[in-house]
């Protein structure tokens, strides 16, 4: 190929299995074409967000593109793979949280994750899996490797949160939508995993929901902090196992109430009232046996002999969302969160500073996580801290612009200095779905917004707008059967909400604004 000075030429190249074809002008177009108009299709399924604010609708736009890109249309139904490069296939954690996320704006997509995990829920014992009937899968990958059983990940199912995880992301779905016929469909799936958790509460002495992986091949760690070093006692020792981790407890504790709620809707009075008990005794369980009142905090962990890992890390705030903690001892949570030991300025990091084994350039202990941020913003907002949970989303869109208007997986957790951008993760995954998802997290939790799928009405509780957006609008938000335009405006020191555009009487609002 021979190219004039300042000339230009035009090359195209096609990689695939198939029958030959000359890669030409027309054929990438169509390609392009396709691509463009698949995207479309799948942003068309969310409520559209609209501000005034160019950077932080470039923030928007970009985190629904990105979400669009990682979603695969399966025969179960739209589903958000993990990440790129590393993660580029279905992982079950991560797309219960990435369904969570996006719920009020694309309850299809918690449809479809829902779906693929009863489809893929384990039915037999394997150590080398570390499956057991009722469990939901933790990630499956395709490759030699798994094909001869070198690693267990073909299908794999060494993550202790999952299933507690995939019974709270059915009811958030029910709450949503009012789906109760999906949920009919989903309920042997739904009873089969939380007679795993059962089962797996009853062996252990505290009655707390435990790990310990069954085959050298699999996590050392199995909560969503799965590096090797994450979990550890506050001299920096490794604790032997089993280890129960304390925002599996707050995941339990939710889906207990979460299947208490869906038996009482389908009739089902007995087993209602015996997952409710269970979330009460769990509930104090939990307050008896992690919390540290000194630190004014709840510990990371317990061991295989019943010790508290006395350590100060994130995972409290995953506690917070779930709505465990009684107020007093959540407001003390809230700040220590808040704190500089903590919030590094760009966001919460995963292990506060001067703890052991803190190092703000690691995986887990000491970087920050967008995802991580975006569910200790929802804690604090549950908890009425919707002034801090506004703070965080503030630092995440900060954080956004720094890095080309895309959360990374993670970054550096070092603090925040004048004139100094966030310090990249070296190998994180860009787009990962969970960090695009973090920025409806944190807006729902700064509106205050919940949308009642039974009653039909949507539920808004003293909202707040991001610092600099003074006005927000939220198009063809799903309610039932009705599409619903939203507008979120500030005036003074007050935000006030309405509903916009022809009659809505179909779907009430209701709004606490102050």
């Amino acid at each position: 190929m021979e190219i004039p000075e300042a000339g230009t030429t035009e090359l195209y190249i096609e990689i695939g299995c198939g029958e030959e074809a000359r890669p030409d002008r027309m054929r990438f177009r169509a390609a392009a074409a396709a691509a463009r108009s698949l995207a479309r299709r799948k942003r068309l399924r969310s409520a559209r967000l609209i501000t005034p604010n160019r950077l932080f609708n470039a923030w928007i736009d970009r985190s629904q593109a990105d979400l669009a890109l990682l979603t695969t249309e399966l025969p179960t139904g739209p589903y958000p793979y993990a990440g790129i490069p590393w993660f580029s296939t279905p992982f079950g954690r991560d797309a219960v949280i990435t369904a969570l996320q996006t719920l009020w704006l694309n309850p299809a997509l918690a449809r479809g994750v829902l779906a693929f995990l009863a489809r893929n829920q384990a039915h037999e014992t394997s150590r080398f899996r570390d499956s057991a009937p009722g469990k939901i899968i933790h990630e499956t990958r395709k490759g030699e490797m798994t094909a001869l059983q070198e690693v267990p990940f073909g299908k794999y199912y060494g993550g202790v949160d999952t299933t507690p995880l995939f019974v709270v992301l059915a009811g958030a779905y029910a709450d949503r939508t009012g789906d109760i016929a999906f949920v009919e469909e989903l309920w042997p799936a739904l009873v089969a995993a939380l007679e795993w958790v059962e089962g797996a509460v009853a062996s252990n002495r505290d009655g707390f929901l435990d790990y310990a992986r069954g085959a050298e091949t699999g996590l050392a760690n199995q909560g969503w902090k799965d590096s090797a070093d994450s979990v550890f006692h506050a001299d920096g020792r490794f604790p032997d196992g089993p280890i129960a981790l304390v925002e599996v407890q707050g995941y339990v504790f939710a889906a207990f109430l979460a299947m208490a709620d869906l038996a009482q809707r389908l009739g089902k009075m007995e087993a209602a009232q015996d997952w409710s008990r269970r979330a009460d005794e769990l509930r104090s369980a939990v307050e008896q046996r992690f919390w540290m009142e000194p630190e004014g905090f709840y510990g990371l962990a317990l061991d295989g002999r019943g010790d508290l890992c006395r350590v100060l890390a994130s995972n409290a705030g995953h506690l917070l969302f779930t709505g465990l903690p009684v107020p007093e001892r959540a407001a003390r949570v809230v700040a220590r969160l808040m704190s500089g030991r903590f919030n590094s300025g760009w966001g919460i990091r995963t292990l506060a500073s001067g703890q052991a084994r803190f190092n703000p350039m690691s995986y887990h202990n000491g970087s920050v996580w967008p995802h991580d941020t975006a569910f200790c913003a929802a804690g604090l907002a549950r908890y009425g801290a919707r002034e801090e949970a506004v703070r965080l989303l503030d630092q995440m869109f900060e954080t956004a612009v720094q890095f080309d208007m895309r959360l990374p997986e993670l970054f550096c957790g070092f603090p925040r200095s004048p004139g100094e951008p966030p310090i990249p993760y070296p190998v994180a995954c860009l787009p990962q779905a969970w960090a695009a998802g973090s920025l409806f997290m944190l807006l729902q939790a700064c509106l205050g917004l919940k949308v009642d799928g039974w009653r039909g009405e949507i539920q808004i509780d003293r909202p707040r707008l991001p610092s600099g957006v003074n006005r927000l609008s939220l198009r063809r938000l799903v309610v039932g059967q009705e599409q619903v335009d939203l507008t979120f405006e500030r005036m003074g020191e007050r935000v006030v909400a309405f509903a916009d555009g022809a009659d809505q009487s179909g779907v009430a609002i209701r709004a606490q604004l102050v």
